[in-house]
């Protein structure tokens, strides 16, 4: 596949610097560029080295500006280069259209709702009284059961297991290996043993959400275990039952949050942080990575840490960290001293 810059302008809006007639064959990383593919820089790492590059074109920030004379290649500067490149991607790798089909070796129960242009793949069971949108794509070995609803659009990969009465709205996109609505960590200790206790909850799962390969997201114990809008989770994400995560939230890969722990929206939970259960995070915190939350976190708090505390408070703890040491070696020394002083002043 081949465009020109006048083609890709057409695709993505941006100024032009250079040839708008040179030939882009292909898109590629910022170093493993080419003489004829297309890359992106949008930080100052890259920018500061687009006079090396060996591509053909470069979408770049608004505002980056470089001497005509040294120009290594054709510039399409736009307001956001990273989304404007993956924009021109999707032209080169446009997605298969989705083929209505039922496989035949596919296990389908009772009462099926089922909508126009949906795919079901080799080996997927179907329970009872489950709902599928329009232009859904089940792909191979998934199992979804009794009650569950999916909306249009809703793309489930490989190996997934939806349980009883789970719900995912419209445009969702599930990663291999993820298990929705299992039930939660839940025993009562009844003379020395551990009596698991029922769940009866289920998962709710909002519209253009995408859960990564093999996240855990447990049913409510009684109620709701709820995915606002927007929710993007990474791989290997545990998220427990009766939790509540707001729309557009951001949760890394290897992050556990505990039951009954309400997230706010807009919330950046980086890779491997903890948070306990029972607890609020408030709208637009940003919990760093490894982070152990174990109380309330206000809204618009930055938070890093074992236990959490302000981020910038953190950083001069980290910075401390390593001194340690030395400042034990000192404060002995001084205590040696200081006893030698007093020793001094009784003999006196």
């Amino acid at each position: 596949m081949k465009f020109s810059i006048s083609d890709i302008i057409k695709i993505i809006p941006a100024r032009v610097t250079g040839d708008p007639g040179f030939e882009i064959r292909g898109v590629s990383s910022f170093d493993d560029a080419g003489p004829h593919d297309l890359t992106f820089a949008c930080d100052p790492l890259y920018l500061s080295r687009i006079d090396q590059t060996r591509a053909g074109a470069v979408i770049v920030p608004d505002s980056f500006s470089l001497d005509p004379g040294i120009l290594p290649c054709v510039l399409l500067k736009t307001g956001n280069p990273k989304l404007s490149f993956f924009k021109v991607v999707e032209s080169f790798y446009p997605e298969k259209p989705l083929v209505p089909h039922i496989h035949l070796s596919a296990i389908i129960g009772n009462n099926l709702t089922l909508g126009q242009g949906t795919r079901i793949e080799a080996n997927v069971v179907v329970g009872d009284k489950v709902t599928i949108g329009n232009h859904v794509h089940i792909m191979a070995n998934v199992t979804i059961a009794d009650g569950c609803s999916l909306g249009d659009h809703t793309v489930i990969k490989p190996n997934v297991t939806l349980m009883e009465g789970s719900v995912i709205g419209h445009h969702g996109i599930i990663h291999p290996g993820s298990v929705i609505g299992s039930d939660g960590f839940g025993f009562a200790q009844n003379a020395g043993t551990h009596e698991k206790l029922i769940h009866t909850g289920h998962v709710k799962i909002g519209n253009h959400v995408e859960i990564g390969a093999c996240n855990t997201i447990d049913r409510g114990t009684l109620g709701v275990t709820l995915l606002g809008n927007g929710v993007k989770t990474d791989n290997l994400v545990h998220i427990a039952h009766n939790v509540k995560i707001g729309d557009n939230t951001l949760v890394v890969a290897q992050v556990g949050i505990a039951g009954s722990t309400h997230i706010g929206k807009n919330v950046i939970i980086a890779g491997k942080a903890g948070i306990s259960g029972h607890l609020t995070i408030g709208d637009s915190v940003i919990v760093g990575p490894y982070a152990g939350v174990s109380k309330d976190v206000p809204a618009n708090q930055i938070v890093s840490g074992i236990p959490h505390m302000a981020h910038k408070t953190w950083l001069k703890v980290v910075n401390i960290i390593p001194r340690l040491p030395e400042i034990r070696k000192k404060l002995f020394s001084f205590e040696k001293r200081l006893k030698n002083l007093e020793n001094k002043s009784e003999q006196e």
